[in-house]
């Protein structure tokens, strides 16, 4: 019998999960055979409002490892051997200057679509979570800052996430939120856990039949409407064919505490980062997206800017010049944080998570309204790529050909992506 990833005590009505036991493989012993290699992760990290564009990103006249690690940047001088900035990247179909991060992790036109005033197609993320989402209990988590986008200068989503039909997913507002999706227990009897699920497929079967009865004489445009619908209803349909999959098997162990409902800014960022590890190490996951707050980061920090202001610093400088640049050390400093940590856990075979994780960090948007040459950091093993370089590629090389190569390299199937135009060669070892 082969070896899963987890094992599971099952009996009439429940599967309880096994801890990571050794004679399962989860650690190397004498005479054990080889333990199970880690699985690939994905994550997303976005920001709004850009960054300082004099203070941020290296020269472009110093590619390479021998290049000069700017003031913004400097926090993560530790692991600059660990991280390349690509610079020259850009969504050629986003235009809008306050769109935020509705099309960065896609690339798509938002005119696309004769008749509509706002399309979007899938993001990166969700085209790993189809394939990674097959062996975990969630196919991907969406956090949020804790007041769901306030001022942050994220533009129209829910999230960083669009799924296939370019609709918004829905993300977790803040780590409280996070940390009980994650780990909170279920206490609903097994039975009724199951009468719940068939009730809810029960009104999901006359939904869909009345709809299709609804589809009869319908004109080509109404019925490619209700085409989009019935979609909608599939995923449903696969989100409810999940919770089954899992009931019953009790969510993981963690060693975090509850995280108190008022966690704002830098701290708030601070603990998320320590759940999607978490989510990471007990492999509830293996595709994280993160909207990060701004506005609350500024005042955390005693910085008493309005992030739309400070974006905005290149027509009058002075205190919003200096809050941007204050922004981006904090920001460097808690992404070098993160980076620590991925660094100091442990897989099952004792090595890193760091190495087993393919990680983007950046913004759609340079400067103010300015949105070439998109802020990007990647940084992990997980995807086999070229690492401690500052990577200047050509103008108007497309930001999905980055995606493009990270999917690739975790080992996703996918032959483009958005508005690609192929793998990102400067970027492979």
């Amino acid at each position: 019998m082969s070896v899963q990833r987890r094992r599971f005590l099952q009996s009439s009505t429940a599967l309880i999960a096994l801890p990571f036991l050794e004679s399962f493989g989860f650690r190397r012993f004498a005479s054990a055979a080889a333990p199970i290699t880690p699985p690939k992760r994905l994550v997303f990290l976005g920001f709004g409002w850009g960054v300082t564009n004099e203070t941020w990103y290296p020269d472009i006249r110093q590619p390479g490892a021998d290049y000069e690690l700017p003031e913004g940047l400097q926090p993560l001088a530790r692991h600059k051997k660990d991280f390349s900035l690509v610079q020259g990247l850009w969504n050629k179909y986003s235009v809008e200057g306050h769109a935020g991060s509705t099309w960065w992790l896609s690339g798509a036109n938002k005119f696309a679509q004769p008749g509509q005033s706002m399309f979007n197609s899938i993001s990166v993320d969700q085209v790993a979570a189809q394939q990674f989402g097959k062996h975990t209990r969630f196919s991907s988590l969406e956090f949020n800052d804790a007041k769901g986008n306030s001022n942050s200068g994220h533009g129209d989503g829910l999230s960083l996430a669009w799924d296939m039909n370019g609709k918004p997913v829905a993300g977790l507002n803040g780590p409280l939120a996070a940390y009980h999706r994650l780990f909170s227990k279920d206490t609903t009897p097994i039975d009724e856990q199951r009468a719940r699920l068939a009730e809810r497929r029960s009104v999901l079967d006359t939904v869909l039949e009345n709809a299709r009865n609804l589809k009869r004489g319908l004109g080509k445009g109404d019925s490619a409407k209700l085409d989009e619908y019935f979609q909608s209803i599939r995923d449903i349909e696969t989100r409810l064919s999940k919770d089954e999959q899992w009931m019953g098997v009790p969510r993981p162990e963690t060693d975090l505490p509850e995280p108190p409902s008022e966690l704002a800014g830098k701290r708030e960022i601070e603990i998320m980062y320590d759940i999607m590890i978490a989510a990471m190490e007990t492999d509830s996951t293996r595709v994280l997206t993160y909207r990060q707050p701004v506005e609350t980061l500024l005042t955390s920090v005693g910085i008493d800017v309005h992030p739309h202001d400070m974006s905005h610093y290149i027509t009058t400088r002075g205190e919003k010049l200096a809050a941007s640049q204050r922004r981006d050390k904090t920001q460097s400093e808690l992404l070098a944080g993160l980076i620590d940590k991925l660094k100091s856990t442990k897989e099952a075979d004792d090595s890193r998570l760091f190495d087993h994780v393919a990680l983007a960090y950046g913004s759609n948007i340079r400067t103010g309204h300015d949105l070439t040459n998109c802020p990007t950091i990647l940084t992990g093993g997980g995807a086999g790529i070229k690492l401690g370089e500052n990577i200047v590629v050509e103008k108007d090389t497309p930001l999905c050909n980055a995606w493009l190569t990270l999917l690739q390299g975790v080992g996703v199937n996918a032959e483009r992506h958005g508005d690609s135009t192929g793998v990102l060669k400067e970027l492979t070892v």
